[in-house]
């Protein structure tokens, strides 16, 4: 009897579930983290070095494969069609005190006035911006408890998504997104906006508890525990309602929207502290990144845009770059951060929004 031994590279025995070395045109699985199979791209379920090994024949040609510079122009593109954005005489902000890198995490309050002087709250009578805000109390429960979506809430989501559809901002997107293969039809683009941004998935201990719009744009508490100051913690009882941005150990995380900023600061609920970065922009959209407490909790360092519509966010928070980068607006560059959720898929495949913001530094 002979035995014939066949020995084989690590690169042929392994390849990580992570990347597309050596897996590229590999059969869907949905057992796979991600996806380096023709159709990724389409389902945004593609490895984060999809291009970087798979470009060439990675999609249905090298022509709709999103590259660097296709970034910079569809970007530039949205910033000059948000119509809808506040003028310089609709927001006045009052920054106060840059606080260093050594200083963010001080939890110092160094700003003794509210960040916002004053809003122009017809901005709010707005379509896109009355739908939106319609949305914000539909997201107040603690993680860990199955979400109720009412008929109405779920008729708030369709109404929001008619009404950014109708800009030509989010016409512009999908036109770019449609002659890059990603979708066939408008129909289609409308259908997987509710399902990625608004499709549910557990956050913790297996509840359908969160969702891609809630914890960018509206938020929620991630713990069943309450910081009080000094004075130590308090466990929330199971009605408790909170708003804003999720929170771990003790600090806020996610909530990067302004239009939600001005209005919980109005109530008294958020207190602002300082900012470590303001953009180059003297018009709006502009960014800035900032500190603050919002009834106990602490944020180090946040980022949001100010003065532009939802849509605007929504928008560019959709093209689901990969993890980091790079884009223009107004001639200047910033860098978005997005992830998706990567415990469960929707379709064939696809990923939920799991965050995205703007890095401020």
């Amino acid at each position: 009897l002979r035995t014939t031994l066949l020995f084989l590279s690590p690169k042929e025995v392994y390849t990580a579930p992570d990347s597309c070395e050596g897996r590229c045109e590999e059969p869907f699985s949905e057992e796979d983290e991600c996806h380096c199979h023709a159709e990724c791209e389409r389902s945004h379920s593609c490895c984060e070095d999809f291009h970087r090994h798979c470009r060439a024949e990675g999609f249905s040609s090298r022509r709709d494969a999103i590259t660097d510079e296709d970034l910079l122009r569809v970007s530039e593109q949205l910033y000059r069609a948000d119509h809808n954005k506040a003028q310089p005489s609709d927001v006045a902000i009052n920054p106060q005190y840059q606080a260093s890198p050594d200083e963010t995490g001080d939890q110092e309050d160094r700003s003794p006035q509210p960040l916002y002087k004053y809003v122009n709250e017809k901005l709010f009578s707005k379509p896109t911006y009355a739908s939106f805000i319609k949305l914000l109390d539909n997201y107040q429960r603690v993680t860990g408890r199955e979400e109720d979506v009412t008929t109405e809430e779920l008729r708030e989501q369709d109404n929001f998504l008619k009404e950014v559809m109708k800009t030509e901002l989010m016409k512009k997107l999908f036109a770019f997104l449609y002659e890059k293969n990603r979708y066939g039809s408008e129909q289609e683009f409308v259908a997987d906006l509710k399902e990625m941004w608004f499709g549910l998935y557990s956050r913790s201990d297996g509840e359908r508890d969160s969702s891609g719009f809630e914890h960018v744009f509206s938020g929620r508490a991630h713990t069943s525990w309450r910081v009080l100051g000094s004075t130590g913690l308090r466990k929330l009882t199971p009605g408790s309602r909170l708003s804003l941005g999720e929170v771990k150990k003790g600090k806020v995380s996610g909530f990067h929207n302004w239009i939600r900023f001005y209005l919980l600061e109005k109530q008294g609920i958020v207190n602002y502290f300082s900012h470590n970065f303001d953009g180059p922009w003297d018009t709006y959209p502009d960014v800035l990144g900032l500190q603050f407490s919002w009834d106990g909790f602490y944020k180090e360092v946040g980022s949001a845009f100010i003065g532009c519509s939802p849509e605007f966010e929504f928008g560019l928070y959709t093209l689901l770059c990969p993890p980091r980068c790079h884009l223009s607006l107004g001639g200047y560059s910033l860098s978005i951060q997005t992830y998706t959720w990567t415990k469960s898929t929707y379709g064939n495949g696809k990923k939920f929004i799991a965050t995205a913001y703007i890095i401020s530094s």
